[in-house]
């Protein structure tokens, strides 16, 4: 019994050794990141290497604010990522409700071509949704990065498969009370999903905060950009990339992220793990 429980213990320490080398090996090129935002440029591509310099200023991030408009640039980011994402959940929500719980002629066929859609390439359809934001005037506005992501395949589905197995006894009910369908979704369903919701939420709000190819094919104006457009902006020739600012701008656009997901992140992990399961 002796040997086994040592085996089962000398399992566990070589277990978590493992696990924390891979974790301190994928933090490393975080914490060079702050670091690098730090140093003095003289200091950035110093030899022999150190992680935190002697000399470690704020000045970067006092550039940013103060030179580089970095309050409204976040600002700009934050408007996006939420209205995109509230949006997207609103209509993802709606349609996941009507493919669960409502039968219609060619609704099996409808969601088929749905989830076909998924398989569409974004670069095959770039250039037409460019003519059309351009039609539309929306060049150099925050609707292009908005409104054609707020109903999309992977939403709906997620939340379809999500809402599928709410009892319909509950919404019989509502209706023998008089309650609308809207009423419905609105009292029943969306408290019920509220999980889904969030996980679903988060997956949205990252991925619109982190867009890069949408704002650099929509925004012209330096008052519009977004974060991740405004890191690319830093980049330059060999010799002429501020790293330094653009480490700050990287560790300032990585902190909302950081701190929502820890808020949220029982919630994410139950409301992924509960649609897996209803699915």
């Amino acid at each position: 019994m002796s040997t086994r429980r040592f085996q089962h213990g000398l399992t566990t320490v070589l277990l978590h050794s493992v696990i924390i080398a891979i974790s301190a090996f994928m933090i490393l090129p975080f914490v060079w990141m702050v670091s690098t935002s730090l140093k003095l440029p003289q200091d950035t591509f110093g030899y022999p290497p150190v992680l935190f310099s002697e000399d470690s200023t704020l000045i970067h991030y006092t550039y940013l604010i103060q030179e580089r408009n970095l309050l409204r640039i976040t600002g700009n980011t934050l408007f996006v990522s939420t209205a995109a994402s509230l949006l997207s959940l609103f209509f993802c929500s709606l349609g996941g409700y009507g493919f669960a719980k409502f039968h219609f002629p060619g609704r099996e066929a409808l969601f088929a071509f749905l989830l076909a859609t998924m398989v569409i390439p974004a670069a095959v359809t770039m250039v037409p949704v460019f003519v059309i934001m351009r039609q539309l005037s929306w060049i150099d506005t925050f609707l292009p990065l908005i409104v054609p992501g707020a109903a999309n395949a992977f939403g709906i589905f997620f939340m379809r498969q999500y809402i599928s197995s709410i009892n319909e006894e509950l919404m019989d009910a509502a209706r023998i009370d008089g309650a609308g369908e809207f009423g419905i979704y609105w009292r029943i369903i969306v408290p019920i999903i509220t999980p889904g919701l969030t996980s679903l939420g988060l997956i949205f709000f990252m991925s619109s905060w982190n867009n890069y190819l949408g704002p650099l094919i929509y925004l012209k104006s330096p008052e519009n950009f977004t974060l991740p457009l405004a890191i690319f902006q830093f980049g330059g020739a060999v010799g002429l990339t501020n790293y330094n600012a653009q480490m700050a701008m990287s560790v300032i656009s990585i902190i909302p992220l950081l701190i929502i997901f820890l808020i949220f992140q029982r919630r994410f992990v139950e409301g992924i793990t509960a649609g897996a399961v209803k699915g």
